[in-house]
């Protein structure tokens, strides 16, 4: 049996700290999948099919890694895709609080899928996507914060 797991998120940019988390992530599983998750309430910077082919350029020699995105619960998401595990990262005792509520709920809507928590790196806790984004709008230097793939290729 493959163990199957899903990472979602925004990933509105993807960030250094994101390719950290799949990377750790990566012996524990047969298969991960990027799911990037559509929320119709929230405004994104960089268009969904830029996100997909940033993240598939910078796995395209990782046969293991699928990208793809969803819309709904992530649970069903993982249903749909077989997957057993979600991988998430953690990065403060917020996001822990967060986590750790959604993964309940999740437990609920489904026993059948765990989530596995990987806390982050410290030099990279401080690093997300909202401040990354931030940056970018106000016309700073992204560069130490994103995948060297991808960096020519941020600006929105």
């Amino acid at each position: 049996m493959n163990k199957i797991s899903v990472f979602p998120g925004s990933f509105d940019p993807v960030t250094i700290g994101h390719i950290d988390i799949i990377n750790r992530g990566m012996p524990l599983f047969d298969k991960l999948i990027i799911g990037i998750g559509i929320n119709s309430q929230k405004k994104y910077l960089f268009p969904l099919e830029r996100r997909i082919a940033w993240l598939k350029k910078i796995y395209e020699y990782e046969p293991r890694i699928e990208v793809e995105s969803y819309t709904g619960l992530t649970v069903n998401f993982c249903e749909q895709k077989g997957a057993k595990y979600i991988l998430r990262g953690i990065r403060s005792s917020g996001d822990f609080e967060f986590e750790r509520a959604v993964s309940q709920t999740n437990r609920v809507l489904s026993r059948n899928i765990e989530t596995i928590f990987i806390l982050a790196n410290p030099s990279l806790a401080p690093i997300s996507s909202s401040i990354v984004r931030d940056v970018i709008i106000n016309g700073g230097d992204a560069s130490p914060f994103i995948p060297e793939e991808i960096e020519k290729l941020i600006r929105p």
